[in-house]
């Protein structure tokens, strides 16, 4: 294979003060091969790429490009060779179209140079959004665009370019399984006219439904490359973690005790309308739907992040009024957001600070933060989370999603919330962290916590929930008990019938 690699790394080995990231990987991609980068965060994966794209280079070892050894001296330098990357969080800026982004760092330019020549832009621009999805005008603000068509034209850009290989890192965190078959087909397209994809994702269903091979990393080693239609996905998550994975069954502590009761409330600033439910002490329960249900804004309501515009809400049979976030913290309701890196922590802060955010009261005398208290705090409860690296002290930005998870629910702890909002909890985060995770939650809900699950993937949902709650349209359209509990019945009450309501033999206002 060595003659037709469009892409050979030979040794690359990295390595960074007191820590040795990539040691002695090797391995080939083939031209048109949809080929993953699989491996838990902290793989190394990453840093190959950042080598790859002339983000940084590599302490020893080569890497090859259709048989020529590439040394990029920057990113601008590896885009001219052929390399696209494709980031989880878009590198676009808002206000500009989505010509001008495309030619980003290299416009086009007329009268020598002194005029940028946005009609010739959009004139390429279109010509590349042609191949893959034409309904996008480049003279439209890219903010104006759904993060699925904001893909496509970051995609379009590396066609523009002529890009010979596309690395796209976790390009599906955000996208509905409607728009993940829109990129499978985007995909095919790129591979059929002999571009080379790189495709990294924790999503496992997804990368053995699209790539041939994958090239499994741990601990900034390569394990192996493996045939994709050759092996099972348990095969090659136990390379991935370094140990099987058990497949647990779902394991219930609900108890009957009515911990907390929500009667018709509707959101001020959102579609959620007449919700009603009960959460008993002990339960996990799920909240399923379409994105856009209304599954977050939910959430939102019941933290006091968004004020509610009409029902009620009681918290150990007392009626709660919800005047904002502090009140929900009062009250014992702690939020885990979707948006973990944008609303769940202060980057640049330490960790045990970052857990001691909601509880800082706890932690100050005379207005002054007692810091030897929240490093007592932070020791105990992030050993309990098993926070890896066990460094109290370290930006939390420096984390992977997995373990910052872990802080944020090692911060409800220390502020003895005893209800818990799970929204998308695993959302980023890779097989070995997800399954703790799960075990994290199943933990809580024994020692008599309650707490609620929003995540779009079905099979998370049912793994952990004693119920569901189906949202359609802002509204309960359905809710089901354990026992009715499959992908296909969630689907259904998910999307319903056009113009009317679905309803379970066990509807929420019967107060299951």
């Amino acid at each position: 294979m060595a003659s037709t690699a469009r892409l050979k790394f030979d040794g690359i080995t990295k390595t960074f003060p007191g820590v040795k990231a990539l040691t002695d990987v090797s391995f080939e991609i083939a031209p048109g091969e949809v080929h993953a980068l699989l491996g838990e965060n902290g793989a190394g994966k990453s840093t190959l790429l950042r080598i790859m794209s002339g983000v940084a280079r590599q302490t020893s070892g080569d890497f090859h490009v259709d048989g020529e050894i590439a040394s990029f001296r920057d990113p601008d330098s590896a885009r001219k060779a052929g390399i696209a990357m494709i980031h989880q969080e878009l590198q676009q800026v808002p206000n500009l179209t989505v010509a001008q982004n495309m030619f980003l760092g290299h416009s086009l330019r007329r009268l020598g140079g002194m005029l940028v020549d946005r009609r010739e832009q959009e004139r390429r621009a279109a010509e590349a959004l042609a191949l893959i999805d034409p309904s996008i005008d480049p003279a439209t603000p890219i903010k104006e665009l759904k993060v699925a068509q904001r893909q496509v034209v970051e995609i379009a850009r590396a066609l523009l370019e002529k890009a010979k290989i596309v690395a796209m890192d976790e390009p599906t965190s955000s996208l509905t399984p409607s728009e993940f078959e829109s990129l499978a087909a985007i995909i095919k397209k790129l591979t059929a006219s002999g571009v080379t994809v790189i495709y990294v994702s924790h999503k496992m269903d997804e990368v053995f439904r699209i790539c041939q091979r994958g090239t499994v990393m741990r601990d900034g080693k390569v394990v192996g490359t493996v045939n994709l239609r050759e092996v099972a996905q348990a095969d090659v998550i136990a390379m991935m973690v370094g140990r099987e994975l058990m497949q647990e069954e779902h394991r219930s502590y609900a108890t009957r005790a009515v911990k907390l009761q929500v009667e018709n409330l509707s959101s001020k600033v959102s579609a959620v309308r007449d919700v009603s439910f009960q959460l008993h002490k002990g339960e996990v329960l799920g909240i399923a739907g379409l994105v856009g249900a209304g599954r977050t804004e939910l959430l939102r309501l019941l933290a006091g992040v968004d004020p509610a515009a009409a029902g009620t809400i009681r918290v150990d049979d007392r009626p709660l009024n919800l005047a904002g976030p502090r009140s929900a913290i009062a009250a014992g309701i702690g939020l885990l957001p979707e948006e973990r890196k944008r609303e769940g922590i202060i980057p640049l802060r330490p960790v045990s600070m970052n857990m001691a955010l909601p509880s800082l009261k706890k932690f100050a005398r005379t207005g002054l933060v007692r810091h030897t208290a929240v490093r007592r705090t932070a020791e105990d409860l992030l050993k309990r989370v098993n926070l890896r690296p066990f460094q109290i002290d370290r930006p939390i930005k420096l984390f992977s999603g997995g373990n910052q998870q872990k802080a944020i629910i090692a911060r409800w702890l220390a502020a003895g919330s005893d209800i818990l909002l799970f929204d998308e909890p695993t959302r980023g985060i890779d097989v070995g962290a997800k399954s703790e995770i799960y075990h994290l939650i199943e933990q809580l809900a024994s020692e008599g916590r309650s707490i609620i699950v929003v995540s779009s993937e079905l099979p998370e949902v049912i793994r952990l929930s004693d119920r569901v709650l189906v949202i359609r349209n802002g509204r309960i359209a359905a809710t089901l008990e354990r026992h009715e509990l499959s992908e296909q019945a969630l689907v259904m009450h998910a999307v319903g019938d056009a113009g009317t309501t679905v309803h379970s033999s066990k509807q929420e206002h019967s107060n299951v």
